[in-house]
């Protein structure tokens, strides 16, 4: 369990893994415009299931694509954020979870589709920037997970912060609490 996590989304790591992964547009011909080393929709989901199994929560940041491939997918635990290109219906019933815009998960930790800009104090995991040129704008810290950026696979989010991505980032509280002895 990833203890870290808000009470609210503890139960997605209570049995395996948190996987997330942003923009798999599946089954979107327009991507192969973008990217032409754009993946078929049947390799993506090979590669989720090569890692988020039926123990596992899969959370994706948005930009799914077209629904039947998510039943593909075998994480026991679904949650989606919802992307630019995205209709909260298109989805429902085969999400556990779906969210309306950026999600505070942890202390330090905020999910979104797109890049959140300002907060130096959080990592933003975000999609939606298939270019990865805004990684890192305005003293933020981000970490793009938009499917061609991370080669289409998804990353464990406990393995992520068992490595310290979150070491070097000053907590909100921390820098209020400087700011107040301060003065």
């Amino acid at each position: 369990m990833i203890l870290t996590l808000y009470e609210p989304f503890r139960h997605w790591s209570e049995t395996g893994s948190v996987y997330l992964l942003s923009d798999p547009h599946f089954g979107d011909t327009d991507c192969k415009l973008m990217d032409p080393g754009w993946i078929e929709p049947e390799e993506q989901v090979n590669r989720i299931n090569a890692l988020a199994m039926r123990n596992d929560a899969f959370v994706c940041l948005g930009d799914v694509g077209d629904a039947a491939y998510v039943e593909q997918i075998k994480a026991g635990k679904k949650v989606l954020l919802l992307g630019n290109h995205d209709k909260k219906k298109a989805y429902k019933g085969l999400f556990d979870e779906i969210y309306d815009g950026p999600l505070f998960i942890a202390e330090k930790l905020l999910l979104s589709h797109e890049p959140v800009y300002g907060l130096s104090w959080c990592l933003n995991i975000h999609g939606h920037d298939h270019s990865n040129r805004e990684a890192y704008k305005e003293g933020c810290k981000h970490l793009n997970l938009a499917a061609n950026v991370c080669d289409y696979t998804p990353v464990s989010l406990g393995r992520l912060i068992k490595d310290g991505i979150l070491s070097d980032i000053r907590s909100i509280h921390r820098m209020t609490i400087d700011r107040a002895i301060i003065k």
